[in-house]
């Protein structure tokens, strides 16, 4: 189980946003890789990253702020965010990114994920947004009529390392994690699932530990850790508990 911090960033900045807007972002950090730096230094073993101006623009837009996490970091990084393409996705990769994160494209070309699947094995993850059920694209700006389980069962056996699961309705809002959606999810493929969108408390961080979410990979964590309702300290003590670890 990993406890993956999240830095959302626009304008060069690390942001939170509530519920998937743009217009309601709160800055945390104006130096995304000395935050970076501050989650590994408090223990963390992963970092998820979304270029948020480039999920709505379909390109990358804060390649330099990503950059910057990268030489800040040793831990490995995933993207999401505006990675359209096969060329864009090696090029990534090529700086130093350990996965990126596949969402408009995975609904618009799932031919694509599963080529890149192919071409870069354990390096591919999908992202699932979504708002009442029904998946969302071009950074959560549209709704599409297709049901979570039934985009993520197009990549059963590609390849595919991992699912990012956002239920839009909760992030950023600190509601806590939509379970029952997430664990459906994760009963309904092979594919590891990350829960994202909403995790607010120790609460929750000690929900994602039950028998029942032992088929999660993980699950993100913004806005609480930076508004430090999660205490980092205490919830990867949990986790390195959970796992049999000397906490």
């Amino acid at each position: 189980m990993i406890l993956f911090p999240a830095i959302d960033l626009k304008d060069g900045q690390c942001v939170r946003l509530k519920l998937g807007d743009m217009e309601q972002a709160t800055v945390y950090n104006t130096d995304p890789g000395a935050q970076a730096k501050a989650f590994e230094d408090q223990g963390f073993e992963w970092l998820h990253v979304v270029d948020l101006n480039g999920a709505f623009a379909g390109e990358t837009v804060n390649g330099d702020a990503v950059d910057a996490i990268l030489k800040a970091t040793k831990n490995p990084v995933q993207l999401g965010g505006g990675i359209r393409t096969l060329d864009h996705i090696e090029a990534w990769l090529s700086r130093g990114l350990a996965r990126v994160i596949l969402g408009t494209v995975a609904v618009r070309d799932p031919n694509l994920v599963i080529e890149a699947c192919t071409r870069f094995p354990g390096q591919i993850a999908v992202g699932i947004d979504a708002k009442s059920g029904k998946v969302a694209v071009e950074g959560w700006a549209e709704a599409s009529e297709l049901g979570v389980i039934e985009l993520a069962k197009k990549f059963e056996g590609a390849g595919v390392s991992a699912i990012i699961y956002t239920d839009i309705d909760r992030d950023g809002i600190l509601a806590g994690i939509n379970w029952a959606s997430t664990l459906e999810l994760a009963e309904a493929v092979s594919i590891p699932v990350i829960a994202s969108g909403g995790l607010a408390s120790m609460d929750d961080v000690r929900r994602m530990l039950e028998p029942d979410a032992a088929k999660l990979e993980g699950a993100i964590s913004g806005r609480a850790l930076y508004d430090g309702r999660i205490n980092p300290d205490e919830a990867l003590s949990l986790i390195r508990a959970a796992k049999g670890a000397p906490a």
